[in-house]
């Protein structure tokens, strides 16, 4: 919805007038490569889209937080008080979790009515949850520095959003997606070491090629898949990898020469050693990308796409027949060179990289192959990589 007819739909809701509303956005994101990783101290290559979170504010210098959102009907109230107890709301839980955690860090959580629009799809692996988070931060961090407190921080809000998701939610994401979210620059992508938080960006130059990015339309949700039990295992199969190499802090620091010669020591032990090489293999993708996007190399860059979702297919085991129906067809398209799935998995969406003059005809034919298969069809987005975090002046 437009940053105007947002605005009226404030005032209808809450009253007043418009002269003492602020508007600010965090972006959804897309991670190009790397998946899986982030949590395993890896490096990750997302980049911030154009589809959003916006927050229209008012602050009230009440002791509550009114939330509600142009796709919900209830307005949820929370006692700044009280941030513990919301644990279990339906909806506004999220919101909840940043206002306490960033209330613990020592930010001043002043009363205020909030709207949400949100462009990002749900369950889309595309990082609705983070893009409201970061959002949520941005403008709590805004009012507290304006109350004299802390000053706006976009690293330090991506930590916060991760914590709360963390600690506050019970999901075990990583840092990516409220880096960028919160980090996110125009026609940049992000390489972000997940260890550290060094990061960089690389222009996402793709020359005769688009990103189009496809929505399999399978609901899932984070909370309900097996996300958390992966980060189990890769847990345990880092603890007997350090048997061997007791220096190494995380998966990530393991080149592929140093897991192949000391991966024995999963064998046998279940999925470990699937899970493990496709942590280390995806490390080493996410190098040679940047490597080939920086040299003009799209068709390497394509190819590592490919090689990505194979791996997270056949040895993470988190695509589903929707995200491998989707890619397959994709991949088949002559005019496409990579297609991957992006996000979490278990549904959400796909990345394929296609040549700009046949983006329409990609889109009818994959689509029709795709709803053949499955039985319903696909959401395809024709997406721009922008700015994160930020207050609409």
């Amino acid at each position: 919805m437009e940053i105007k007819r947002l605005k009226e739909k404030f005032v209808e809701l809450y009253g007043g007038d418009e002269s003492d509303l602020r508007v600010f956005s965090a972006a959804g994101r897309v991670n190009l490569i790397g998946e899986h990783i982030d949590y395993c101290g890896g490096k990750v290559f997302p980049a911030a889209l154009n589809l959003r979170t916006v927050i229209v504010a008012r602050k009230t210098g009440k002791k509550v937080i009114n939330l509600t959102a142009t796709t919900v009907n209830d307005r949820v109230t929370l006692e700044i008080d009280h941030l513990e107890k919301y644990k279990d709301l339906p909806w506004g839980d999220y919101q909840a979790g940043v206002a306490y955690v960033m209330q613990q860090e020592g930010y001043e959580i002043v009363g205020c009515d909030l709207l949400y629009d949100t462009t990002v799809p749900f369950g889309s692996g595309l990082s609705s949850s983070a893009s409201i988070e970061v959002a949520t931060a941005m403008a709590f961090s805004t009012f507290s520095k304006e109350a004299g407190v802390k000053d706006v921080d976009l690293v330090q809000l991506a930590v916060l959003s991760q914590r709360s998701e963390n600690t506050y939610n019970g999901v075990n994401c990583g840092i990516m997606d409220q880096f960028a979210s919160s980090l996110g620059k125009k026609d940049r992508a992000i390489l972000l070491d997940c260890a550290t938080l060094d990061y960089k960006y690389v222009p996402l130059e793709l020359g005769d090629y688009e990103m189009v990015i496809a929505n399999c339309n399978k609901k899932r949700s984070l909370q309900d898949s097996k996300y958390n039990e992966r980060r189990g295992e890769v847990e345990e199969a880092l603890a007997l990898l350090k048997t061997r190499l007791p220096g190494k802090k995380n998966l990530a620091e393991f080149s592929v020469e140093e897991f192949d010669a000391n991966c024995d020591v999963l064998k046998g032990k279940g999925k470990l050693y699937e899970r493990a090489k496709h942590v280390v293999y995806e490390c080493d993708r996410v190098n040679k990308s940047v490597k080939a996007l920086e040299e003009g190399k799209i068709l390497e860059f394509g190819e590592l796409l490919n090689q990505s979702h194979y791996s997270l297919r056949d040895l993470y085991e988190v695509t589903g027949k929707e995200l491998d129906a989707l890619t397959k067809y994709s991949r088949a398209f002559d005019g496409c060179i990579g297609s991957r799935m992006t996000g979490a998995g278990f549904g959400g969406c796909t990345i394929s990289l296609v040549k700009k003059d046949k983006v329409a005809d990609f889109i009818k034919t994959v689509n029709a192959q795709y709803a053949e298969e499955i039985g319903y069809e696909a959401t395809f987005y024709l997406t721009s990589v922008e700015d994160g975090a930020r207050e609409l002046k």
